[in-house]
């Protein structure tokens, strides 16, 4: 899930290291799961993922639900297009919730306008830019510097020097490489 940013990418990430349930009993057996709970803990690692509140998800699934097309993988484009994502993906932070609280605090402007909300909606051809202030900012400057690393996928195009992204085009399901699997969370609201 990368939670953890750049720490999931070395030796020491925890889900690693340990795949077990924390505790005393983490390592005993888990007794399986219902259809129900199994539906229940994707959505929910989507939420927590996408740092999104209950109300939030559900108004993201419904707008997915009325465009045209498989209900999931418009679910998975609508949050891979949220601006704080975006911000993490093309490298400006090393986390989502870090990437949300430089949105919250007018670090990024969008076609040249100042954009503080988290869950706006980016377009084909609309361009992220860190403000003039914000370009000394260490901890923005180490976060590009790692992002080479991490990569930048083919739906973003960015502009380090210039401190700069571009959305190319819609993002596909091929391009998302978390471990979703959002039909059980169609399968879910579904009932």
């Amino acid at each position: 899930m990368f939670l953890k940013g750049d720490r999931c990418y070395s030796d020491k990430c925890a889900f690693e290291r340990r795949s077990y349930a924390p505790g005393q009993h983490g390592q005993n057996k888990f007794k399986k799961l219902s259809d129900y709970a199994v539906q229940l803990r994707e959505k929910q690692k989507v939420k927590h993922v996408y740092g999104m509140l209950e109300g939030q998800f559900r108004n993201f699934f419904a707008k997915a639900e009325q465009r045209k097309g498989v209900t999931g993988e418009n679910l998975l484009m609508m949050l891979e297009r949220r601006l704080d994502n975006t911000v993490y993906r093309l490298g400006f932070a090393g986390s989502r919730d870090q990437a949300r609280q430089l949105v919250r605090h007018n670090h990024f402007l969008v076609n040249g306008k100042k954009v503080n909300i988290p869950s706006y909606q980016l377009s084909v051809d609309d361009i992220i830019t860190l403000k003039e202030k914000s370009r000394k900012n260490e901890v923005i400057v180490d976060n590009l510097e790692g992002a080479a690393r991490r990569g930048v996928p083919s739906w973003l195009q960015l502009d380090a020097p210039n401190f700069q992204g571009t959305v190319k085009a819609l993002p596909n399901r091929d391009e998302i490489t978390l471990p979703i699997q959002e039909q059980l969370i169609v399968e879910l609201y579904s009932k």
